[in-house]
């Protein structure tokens, strides 16, 4: 059935959403979340992006965190969860995106990093990271945090 209506949705112009790749960067003892800004609004985001030919997509989400935010740790290899969101363009019009989301235990942070002077990272409670993301569906995976296993 999902083929089906992907499908149709193709064949009467209806293009099948983008996709991105992020990682929520945790801290695996106190389960806290760090979240960056945008460099357009400066909202608080999860690091996110493009996948990277050659690069598994738990890679590339680990590399976005690293570009965007001087984030460095493990990486999880099973994604923990999907949203959507309308990602502006400089025309005016929006593209859909599903967004891919791995947990990244933070191990260090570094100073020197691509987006250095673009961005500010900040640490918050899962409860408060839910409150400042705009997404309705990242709100959801962060809000499933207290239901997992923290890392030990």
């Amino acid at each position: 059935m999902n083929v089906l209506r992907k499908s149709v949705g193709i064949l009467l112009g209806k293009r099948p959403p983008a996709l991105q790749v992020g990682a929520l960067c945790l801290d695996g003892k106190t389960g806290q979340v760090m979240l960056i800004t945008s460099r357009g609004t400066g909202r608080w985001i999860i690091p996110k992006g493009w996948p990277m030919a050659g690069v598994s997509l738990p890679g590339a989400a680990r590399r976005e965190a690293w570009e965007e935010g001087g984030i460095e740790g493990r990486i999880s290899d099973k994604e923990i969860g999907r949203y959507m969101y309308d990602k502006e363009q400089d025309n005016g019009f929006a593209v859909p995106v599903e967004v891919r989301v791995y947990a990244l235990y933070v191990t260090s942070l570094t100073d020197d990093y691509p987006e250095v002077h673009q961005r500010e990272r900040r640490w918050f409670s899962p409860g408060k990271s839910a409150e400042l993301v705009a997404e309705p569906g990242l709100k959801d995976i962060i809000r499933s945090l207290s239901t997992r296993p923290q890392e030990t």
